[in-house]
């Protein structure tokens, strides 16, 4: 069964055109001059019920749109998309019921209010009965370790606290679908990871399909099945995301604090090791995991450094990005 299609999915806005030179201001002022500017280019996407799908690109690519589309939020300029059965932007109402959405930096939860509340709220407008409701909110509270904030005002959560309301929230009405907008944006790495595994949990459990855009390529990574990226407003790459950790996160880098200062001149070069900084007290190198091991990169250092402290990093997905850019432009010159 299908969760989400589209066929052509497209969207263009009219925008102003700014106007040359002191004659085209005041001719502006009577008479603006429109051009179009294409958000969204023919986008076709088939995902399954169940999927756990990372849609990626950079700012500007044409992800929020193409959300607000699916979402219902925005009509389409051409088109078709069928979200959970319904035409989102003919549906939204009905679509409402079986769709959930997370925005990292844009709260359902009531400011004021603690938690609970805004789960009784949610469960009045998604018209759930009394005992669904009951049994619903102790298996969310339960699993996502809510009890101890659940009655305090959401403007006292700590920002991890109230993504894990956020997201039970969200799961309340067992929805479809649910779209994810960089859920874990902000959050320390031990937080990161807990929200991690309870969107994996419900995804195992209910079958949620699962749309998300991330900037964390840890999301991606861990959360995700499959990769779609787009640019100018058009599918750029559709791949399982094991092909891409394949081909695209095949590096990691590195950051050594040093207990004191280190003379790295005389060292010889490490096959798939490439020093990025190296300063007093700190060292950062990238390893190409597909020539080496953490382990065996490490090894070239230890006995000519005293480590303090180390940290292993994914590339930021700007970088991962980039170079799937790069390999799709060098493709199409072959071609």
């Amino acid at each position: 069964m299908r969760a989400l299609t589209t066929h052509g999915l497209s969207k263009t806005f009219k925008v102003k055109r700014k106007p040359e030179g002191l004659s085209g201001s005041v001719r502006a002022l009577f008479k603006p001059e429109w051009k179009d500017k294409i958000a969204v280019h023919s986008i076709d996407l088939a995902i399954e019920q169940g999927e756990t799908v990372a849609f990626l690109g950079p700012n500007g690519a044409g992800k929020s749109t193409t959300i607000k589309m699916l979402t219902g939020i925005l009509h389409p300029t051409s088109g078709e998309a069928e979200v959970a059965g319904f035409v989102p932007w003919r549906d939204r109402t009905k679509l409402a019921f079986r769709i959930g959405t997370v925005f990292g930096q844009k709260s359902q939860l009531w400011y004021h209010l603690p938690p609970i509340d805004t789960f009784e709220l949610i469960s009045r407008v998604y018209e759930l009965t009394r005992a669904d409701y009951a049994a619903r909110q102790r298996d969310l509270i339960e699993r996502f370790e809510l009890g101890p904030y659940l009655h305090t005002p959401v403007r006292k959560l700590s920002l991890g606290e109230r993504m894990r309301c956020e997201i039970a929230a969200s799961f309340l009405h067992r929805p479809q679908l649910l779209f994810l907008d960089e859920p874990t944006i902000g959050l320390d790495v031990v937080v990161k990871q807990r929200i991690r595994e309870l969107i994996r949990e419900r995804n195992r459990r209910e079958e949620t399909t699962v749309f998300l855009t991330s900037h964390d390529a840890g999301d991606v990574e861990e959360l995700c099945s499959r990769v779609i990226v787009i640019h100018h407003g058009g599918v750029l790459l559709d791949e399982p995301v094991e092909r891409v950790k394949r081909d695209v996160l095949s590096r990691k880098t590195v950051r050594l604090t040093l207990a004191e200062e280190a003379d790295l001149s005389g060292m010889p070069e490490t096959a798939g090791v490439d020093i990025r900084e190296s300063e007093p007290g700190r060292l950062v190198f990238s390893v190409d995991l597909k020539r080496i091991g953490i382990e065996e990169a490490l090894n070239a250092f230890l006995g000519k450094v005293r480590i303090a402290d180390l940290t292993v990093e994914d590339p930021p997905l700007e970088e991962i990005i980039k170079h799937i850019y790069g390999s799709q432009a060098r493709e199409e010159v072959r071609s």
